[in-house]
Formats: structure tokens, C-alpha cells, sequence
């Protein structure tokens, strides 16, 4: 996944760091991707089954009265709600959090989304609530919009998306 410049942080974002300031005030250096064992795969495959099968679905507004709320869910959640759970449990066995990059998409329908990047040496997968399965960033049918920046967790960065342009012969 090729990052571009730094972009505005989701208001969601935004709102979650005032009440979590640690969390969003971690600067690194290091930006290596991870070295994926099988061990931390099946850490990733068990981490994104557990919480999408424990978590309700339930839109901020149905919980909350209001949109774009970002907290750990308890019970019930809507989409950054499973990323941040699953981010902290990954966080919790271990994993580097310069490779646990929260991230917004678009789906084919239009929608905004967000879903968990995880960045490895074998390259970006995605732990995403509306699937089981993990998958590479680019098998995900999504268009990826930002996330957050590997250097420091308060910041966002754009997603510059392969070229998908058709080139067709003429006749």
C-alpha cells in the first residue's frame, strides 16, 4: 500500500484522541513492516474471527444518538468500533502498532468504512467486520481513501491508489 501526503484525521479520529491521548500521541522511528510468522497469522485470523463473531453490529446512532463516535465496544459496534478492539487485542499479543494501522475505505456502494491494516513483510492485509476472511489490501473491492501514519499515531496519511485505468487497443 503507497502512502502519500499527510491528510486530515477523521473527526471519529479526532474525538477518540481527546478521551485516548496516549494512544494518539506515539511517535516511532521504526517503520519496518512486520516479519510474519505463522504464529502471528494465526494470531491475525483469530483476532479478526473472535471480535466479528462477539461484537453486535449497531450504527453510533442506534448506540449512541449520534454519529461517529470511536470507542472499544463492549457488546455492540459499528465498524471502527471493531477496529479498535481488534488493535488493541493485537497490540496486547504483541504486535507493533507502527503495523496496526487504523484505515478508512469506500465501498463498491459508495459508503465510508473503516477496517484494520496490518503491515507485514508478505504485505498489507485487512481485518475488516463485514468479512471473516483476511485478505490483501487489493483483493478487498474497496478504494482506499487514508490512514493512519506509521511514524506517529495521531496522524493520517492519503492512500495513492494503483492506477486503474484500461488502456484498449484501436482499431
Amino acid at each position: 500500500m503507497k502512502t502519500g501526503a499527510m491528510t486530515s484525521q477523521p473527526i471519529g479520529h479526532y474525538e477518540f484522541c481527546r478521551l485516548y491521548r496516549d494512544e494518539c500521541m506515539r511517535r516511532s522511528s521504526r517503520t519496518t513492516p512486520l516479519s510474519l510468522t505463522p504464529q502471528d497469522w494465526a494470531r491475525v485470523l483469530d483476532v479478526n474471527s473472535r471480535v466479528n463473531m462477539v461484537i453486535e453490529p449497531r450504527s453510533d446512532f442506534d448506540i449512541y444518538g449520534k454519529e461517529e463516535v470511536w470507542t472499544y465496544p463492549e457488546n455492540t459496534g459499528d465498524c471502527e468500533d471493531y477496529v479498535l478492539l481488534k488493535r488493541r487485542m493485537l497490540l496486547n499479543a504483541g504486535f507493533p502498532e507502527t503495523n496496526l494501522l487504523i484505515t478508512v475505505v469506500r465501498k463498491p456502494d459508495g459508503e465510508g468504512h473503516a477496517v484494520l491494516t496490518v503491515r507485514t513483510d508478505k504485505g498489507d492485509f485487512i481485518l475488516d467486520n463485514l468479512t471473516s476472511k483476511v485478505m490483501s489490501w487489493h483483493d478487498t473491492g474497496y478504494t482506499y481513501l487514508k490512514r493512519q501514519s506509521t511514524r506517529h499515531t495521531g496522524h493520517w496519511v492519503s492512500i495513492e491508489m494503483p492506477d486503474q485505468t484500461i488502456v484498449g487497443s484501436v482499431k
